[in-house]
């Protein structure tokens, strides 16, 4: 089995570019979070993620540097030959499914993707409010 599911922060804008065939491929690397042991200082770790489609579109459009996401993917390993004859090899996270988890604006329009209010909330039709003396 081959799954990833992390939650970290961008380090840096997402970069996008088109394929041949007009797939949108997006770019980004995040910051995640080691658990730390008392006493001892905090580490992450930088993984490179790697987006497709719409997805990656509506990552350059409403991701920035520092957002909160969560990624659901999967690793894929590579590797590629410099000028000089060394060989790279590369270790990404493809992501099948990118969660925002924190909004902002959208850099395209400069508006804010809006949430429904409370108020909006308990308007739904066809859906009743939920008791708050719940037995669980």
């Amino acid at each position: 089995m081959n799954s990833v599911n992390l939650i970290g922060r961008l380090t840096k804008e997402p970069q996008v570019r088109y394929t041949g065939d007009g797939l949108a491929v997006a770019s980004f690397t995040l910051a995640v979070d080691r658990p730390a042991k008392k006493g001892e200082n905090k580490q992450a770790d930088f993984p490179r993620i790697i987006v497709f489609g719409k997805q990656a579109e509506n990552c350059e459009k409403y991701l920035a540097r520092g957002r909160l996401v969560a990624i659901m993917g999967r690793i894929q390993t590579g590797s590629y030959e410099k000028q000089n004859g060394d060989k790279v090899y590369t270790t990404d996270v493809v992501a099948d499914r990118v969660q925002f988890l924190e909004w902002g604006e959208d850099r395209a329009k400069s508006q804010a993707p809006q949430r429904p209010t409370q108020t909006q909330q308990e308007e739904f039709h066809g859906f009743s409010k939920v008791k708050d003396d719940l037995p669980f």
